[in-house]
């Protein structure tokens, strides 16, 4: 694999870039702070430290939004977060949300990709709900690895007002978080969305984040071709094909819906 790693000066560059990136986007919608979903994960936990850094932990509200399919450990984890930062935060359960709308179309019972996106939708209009009262922006959690190949959910993950560590590799994720202090459990901690029981990001992409990053990096982002990227990588040819094709397929999910063209 390829290092993408920062030196100690360019990471203390990223995190001035990021937490600036937060006050410019608060200020220039006049907002009055933000809202952050939080799982339990590296990303959620990088973007809440950083913005409490960019807006003081009084302007920063943490939602922990807990489902069925998730675990223990990660809700509290989340809420971990959320006291360690000191910031406002509230748990509130999104099965019941999930639910209603089981009810109202009981034919997707039982699609687990369905319900599962349901989920993420369901937070993100809470994190709306929260975020309109409150004149807050919703600050996104999503990272340059998964939205490269639409590892999120439409209108869900993906509905935010701003995507702060949207420019960083996930193992850049990881090292910016030991950077700013946090712990080396949560830093390395397994990736889920927590969509349904026992998924992990890296099972359900079929690859690892390291080589997924190293083909962001070189091929999708950079100028090598796919066979030469799976002869620097030692990677097999049909891993950087796939992730092409995962790149392809979810151009949908990082453009705005389109619409045809006007006529002449």
């Amino acid at each position: 694999m390829i290092d993408l790693r920062f030196s100690e000066a360019e990471l203390e560059q990223r995190r001035e870039h990021i937490t600036g990136f937060i006050r410019d986007r608060v200020d220039a919608a006049s907002a009055d702070g933000a809202v952050i979903g939080l799982s339990g994960g590296i990303d959620s936990t990088l973007t809440a430290n950083l913005s409490v850094e960019a807006l003081g932990a009084e302007n920063v509200h943490g939602l922990v939004l807990p489902a069925t399919v998730s675990s223990e450990e990660n809700m509290s984890d989340a809420e971990l977060v959320a006291q360690n930062l000191e910031i406002p935060y509230d748990v509130i359960e999104v099965e019941p949300i999930v639910d209603s709308l089981l009810a109202a179309y009981p034919e997707a019972e039982g699609d687990r990709e369905a319900v599962g996106n349901a989920r993420a939708r369901a937070r993100a209009v809470l994190n709306y709900l929260v975020a309109n009262h409150e004149d807050r922006l919703v600050v996104g959690t999503g990272n340059r690895s998964e939205a490269a190949v639409g590892y999120f959910t439409k209108y869900g993950d993906g509905a935010v007002d701003c995507h702060p560590i949207g420019n960083l590799y996930k193992g850049q994720v990881r090292q910016l978080a030991r950077h700013v202090g946090v712990s080396e459990e949560l830093a390395a901690k397994t990736a889920t969305a927590e969509l349904w029981a026992d998924q992990t990001d890296e099972d359900e992409l079929g690859v690892s984040y390291d080589v997924l990053d190293s083909i962001l990096a070189t091929h999708i982002d950079g100028p090598l071709s796919i066979a030469a990227t799976a002869r620097l990588l030692e990677v097999d040819e049909a891993t950087v094909d796939r992730v092409r094709g995962m790149y392809e397929r979810s151009e949908h999910k990082r453009t705005a819906p389109p619409a045809p063209d006007p006529l002449d």
